[in-house]
This record gives structure tokens, sequence and C-alpha cells, in this order.
């Protein structure tokens, strides 16, 4: 029986992150946990998570979905080489990338950092 495995990285595992590396990345982890799924930080933490967990290579019989998104989400930070300033760099980036797609379909993000498409 596998664990709970998503096609994507999935907004749940955030929690799962939290205490893995150094306090910036412990700050970051911890306010993405609070903020809803469609959120634009939330989004681009998600970009960030799926492109370092390699998750459009997942297949859902493999070893890495038999682990469960969340221990993969692990994994994939563990594993990062290098400093958590890098971390932030990439999900800095993530979100420069998203806020640009967005625009380029004329999606709009609200005030409160939520994403609405139209």
């Amino acid at each position: 029986m596998y664990p709970r495995s998503e096609i994507l990285f999935p907004h749940r595992c955030v929690t799962a992150l939290k205490r893995l590396r150094g306090p910036k990345w412990q700050e970051l982890a911890t306010r993405i946990a609070t903020l809803p799924e469609t959120h634009i930080d939330s989004l681009a933490f998600a970009l960030m998570m799926i492109r370092m967990s390699k998750c459009m290579n997942c297949d859902l019989g493999s070893y890495k979905a038999s682990l469960g998104c969340c221990a993969c989400a692990r994994r994939a930070i563990n594993a990062h080489k290098g400093s958590d300033a890098v971390l932030i760099r990439r999900f800095e980036q993530a979100k420069e990338e998203l806020l640009e797609y967005l625009q380029s379909i004329n999606a709009q993000v609200q005030e409160d950092g939520t994403v609405v498409t139209r």
C-alpha cells in the first residue's frame, strides 16, 4: 500500500519541511504553511519544490511515489548542498517566473496575495 501521493508537490507537505534547515528556511516554510494554496507565495514555493523534487518525472508506480510526496520533498531539501540563502533565492526566482506567467495570461494577484484567473 502506497502512502498518499499526488502528482505534484502538495501544499500539505510544507509543514514537514519546516525544521530541516536553518532559521531563514524555517521562517519561509512556516510562513508558507500558514498561507492558502492559492496564494502567490504558496504557488511559487510549490513550483520550487516541484523542480527540486523532480515531480514531473515521478510515476505513481515508482519508488519515489512509494515514499510519498512529503518524504520525497524532505529528501530533496536534505539533499540540497547549497545554503539556505540559495534555497530562498530559488523561491524568489520561482515567484518572479510565476508572476511573469500570470501577467502573460492576464491573471491577477489580489491584495491578499491570492491568484485569480479569468
